[in-house]
């Protein structure tokens, strides 16, 4: 039986799909390259994943006109246990709390519960019935106020219990330094795991979200492996598991380094995610309101074209999405439905499924961007900004299903820096580029143990190799 030998795969563990990409490395001669894609079913409910993996290896070797493969490396990114659920606890929403979220998002996670303040019953109560994988606390810069984030410790140690419905969740302090002691005592005397790093905001006006988000990544690996038929990835995956909106935060972050300013917009089934690494302009950071970090996402949870897509259409209207396409979209959702099928056969399906995009990009560019803002009072008129300054991104990145596959992605996209936004922080003049290879969130995970040869690829996809950029 002929065999191939691979550089490194990447398995990209899904809820119900399982996918393997294949990458040279250049190690002999030449570039990296794309290989090939292989898919299997996931099988974590199987209790054995390492059973899908195999069936998308056995797949990848048909795509590659081989008998079998072996590799060099195996690195993996996961959603497999429907992501990690989070609550972020702080001080003032404005602060502490929005660089918690960050770094939450940024990392991955689910955030399903946001709290400013000292919790009370009914808080501890939306905690209880959340059950949740990880539990932020923050609160205070460094030195400073300290009396909420004690009693938060306080009233987290008090759910704790030897009983079944115990929390039992990790809870990661990223607050007041002064505080970290005490903190750390509550929580250990009720025995909960405690993981303490900087603190996310540790003086005005300056965020510090990355050694959070870090931990994040750590604790969802831990879960990962921890759920139900995932214990074995072990015996086939080499290095951390990442948590796929982690893994395409990563490949933005390298893409930022080579091309400056950037978003990356994903469309999938059930959510859309929002992705941008950029500084802002001069100008807005005069007038911002609040820091914002360097690199952000935002996961819009009621926006998809396939889960969500009924939810999109009645934001647009029935009748009206049915008026404008020329055809009945009900029905047309229906079929698709009925046959499990997120994928368009017909023009119809994919007319339908372009509109429910240009939709799900557009809301969630505008939930993601900041806005102008103009305050009054005794000395008049004052103009702020509140929020992500997207006006210096150069480029707008298109990645997954929806809009590296359908038509219409490309001209959706540009619509985005097309104009007609007031007052809103949207990029001015920014390049459309697609994930052609749909290999932007492998690439993040490559990109933690191979940088450089992720980069190549990365812009090889996209339509911009090395020194293309002075060419724009």
């Amino acid at each position: 039986m002929n065999r191939m030998r691979i550089d490194a795969l990447v398995a990209e563990i899904g809820s119900t799909t399982t996918k393997i990409n294949a990458f040279s490395l250049g190690k002999e001669a030449g570039s990296p390259r794309l290989l090939a894609h292989g898919h299997g079913r996931t099988t974590v409910l199987d209790g054995d994943v390492t059973i899908g993996l195999r069936d998308a290896l056995s797949s990848l070797a048909t795509s590659l006109g081989v008998g079998a493969v072996e590799y060099d490396t195996m690195l993996a990114s996961s959603s497999a246990a429907g992501g990690l659920k989070m609550t972020v606890h702080g001080l003032v929403y404005d602060m502490t709390v929005r660089a918690a979220k960050e770094a939450a998002l940024g990392a991955g996670a689910i955030v399903k519960m946001i709290t400013a303040g000292k919790l009370g019953d009914s808080d501890l109560d939306q905690i209880r019935r959340l059950r949740p994988n990880i539990i932020l606390l923050a609160g205070g810069v460094d030195y400073g106020e300290r009396a909420t984030c004690v009693h938060n410790a306080e009233r987290i140690a008090s759910l704790a219990s030897t009983g079944g419905d115990g929390l039992a969740a990790p809870i990661l302090y990223a607050g007041n330094v002064a505080a970290r002691d005490e903190v750390e005592g509550i929580l250990g005397r009720a025995g909960l795991k405690v993981i303490s790093v900087e603190n996310v905001y540790p003086r005005i006006d300056d965020l510090n979200v990355g050694p959070a988000r870090t931990a994040i990544q750590r604790v969802f690996e831990q879960h990962i492996v921890s759920a139900p038929g995932m214990e074995k990835i072990r015996q086939m995956v080499d290095g951390p598991i990442v948590p796929t909106p982690g893994a395409a935060m990563e490949a933005a972050t390298l893409l930022y380094r080579e091309m400056e300013d950037l978003m990356v917009l994903d469309v999938g089934g059930a959510t859309t995610d929002v992705h941008s690494v950029t500084g802002g302009s001069e100008e807005i950071n005069r007038i911002l309101i609040n820091p914002e970090p360097l690199s952000k996402r935002t996961v819009e949870g009621d926006l998809g074209v396939f889960v969500n897509a009924a939810n999109v259409a009645e934001r647009i209207g029935w009748g009206a999405l049915s008026s404008e396409l020329g055809f009945d979209a009900a029905s047309v959702l229906e079929r698709m439905v009925a046959e499990a099928r997120p994928f368009p056969r017909s023009r119809e399906e994919t007319v339908f499924l372009e509109r429910l995009t240009r939709e799900c990009v557009l809301t969630a560019v505008s939930r993601h961007a900041g806005r102008i803002r103009h305050l009054y009072g005794p000395s008049g008129r004052m103009t702020v900004a509140d929020g992500k300054d997207l006006t210096r991104v150069k480029w707008i990145v298109g990645t997954g299903g929806a809009l590296t596959r359908l038509p219409a992605g490309p001209s959706i996209l540009r619509e985005i820096s097309g104009g007609g936004f007031r007052d809103a922080l949207y990029p001015r003049s920014a390049e459309v580029l697609i994930d052609k290879e749909y290999i932007l969130a492998a690439c993040g995970v490559l990109g933690l143990k191979f940088p450089r040869e992720a980069v190549t690829l990365l812009r090889s996809s996209l339509g911009r190799p090395a020194g293309s950029d002075c060419a724009r």
